[in-house]
């Protein structure tokens, strides 16, 4: 078994299937996630805000980097199994330095997330379509 499906497994609350879940993947490790780049953006609470609020409802999970460091910040959410059948898919998020917008993004996902539910109109100032080569990476 690998780390990565043993990760997934703990981070899996009893009763609740893997797929029927939305999967929040958020770029920290490179200049995106530093103070460097947004420097009155606390990254680590906002990891940790997402976390909390996204708790049993979504994976969150954090990558060194997403290949899209034009847009700092980056904020990918995948549609969970169920969304997928309905048309969703993933959804990325660049420069979401606002608090505002990751409570917006959490309240989303927490509504079913792309392909179940709207998001909130506030996103659109967020979204962007990275290259097909790091979109595949990702989805891979």
């Amino acid at each position: 078994m690998s780390r990565r499906t043993r990760r997934t497994r703990a981070e899996v609350p009893a009763g609740t299937a893997a797929g029927a879940r939305c999967t929040v993947t958020v770029c920290r490790g490179c200049c995106c996630g530093t103070a460097a780049k947004v420097p009155r953006l606390d990254h680590e609470a906002q990891l940790a805000d997402l976390r909390t609020a996204l708790a049993g409802v979504a994976m969150i999970r954090r990558t060194n980097c997403l290949d899209a460091c034009e847009r700092a910040n980056v904020i990918v959410v995948q549609p969970s199994a169920e969304g997928r059948k309905a048309g969703g898919r993933p959804v990325w998020l660049g420069q979401v330095n606002d608090p505002g917008a990751a409570a917006d993004i959490a309240a989303w996902v927490e509504a079913g997330g792309p392909g179940l539910a709207d998001p909130p109109g506030v996103l659109d100032l967020y979204a962007f379509q990275p290259s097909r080569r790091v979109r595949h990476e990702l989805e891979d």
